[in-house]
């Protein structure tokens, strides 16, 4: 529900300054406009703040959304919830309760240094499988060199530097932040203690 880099307005993304009040379980709500839902109740989401547990996701009527649904969205009234959503045809608006379950695995990952060369040797593997997996070519070299040069650079201009589209970049991020290898932060993303173990 947290997103990084550059956020679509119909995902389950919550903008950094909600931060606090999901760690402090004050907001605990989203609304999004979707054709089809992409989280499901029960489910667990992996975020810069933790892992959220997707407690319900309910179709609901714009007129339906209250103040209390409104203030635990992070949001003053109904009115300023519906200037967030992205309507369109085909699409219904959904509410999503979550609650913060736990920390993010990847944090403490980012942290841990490559120990062995057997762990070298593992690493280096599962990002030479992700160039031979893209049909542009390989990428994970040239992607973590722009991030580790520039730390916190926007997205949109690191995407335009490598030629890459917007969407396709922040997955390729996701998949380095999986490894430990990359974090977002409130704007763009840096490389990580155990990437520079890694190159080091």
């Amino acid at each position: 529900m947290v997103g990084h880099g550059a956020e679509r307005p119909d995902a389950v993304i919550l903008p950094h300054a909600l931060h606090r009040g999901v760690r402090e379980g004050t907001v605990t709500l989203a609304f999004r406009c979707w054709a089809r839902p992409t989280v499901r109740a029960g489910g667990m989401l992996r975020t810069p703040l933790g892992v959220l547990l997707i407690e319900a996701v309910d179709p609901i009527r714009a007129a339906e959304i209250t103040d209390e649904d409104a203030r635990r969205a992070g949001h003053p009234h109904p009115a300023a919830v519906l200037r967030t959503l992205a309507p369109g045809p085909g699409r219904r608006l959904y509410r999503v309760r979550f609650r913060l379950a736990g920390e993010d695995p990847r944090r403490a990952l980012r942290e841990r240094p490559v120990a062995t060369p057997d762990e070298s040797w593992r690493l280096r593997g599962a990002l030479a499988r992700l160039d031979r997996a893209s049909a542009s070519g390989p990428w994970t070299e040239r992607l973590l060199d722009a991030i580790d040069r520039a730390p916190g650079r926007r997205a949109a201009d690191l995407a335009a530097e490598l030629g890459e589209d917007l969407p396709r970049l922040t997955r390729r991020v996701r998949r380095l932040s999986a490894l430990g290898l990359a974090e977002p932060l409130p704007v763009g993303y840096r490389t990580t203690p155990r990437y520079r173990s890694l190159v080091g």
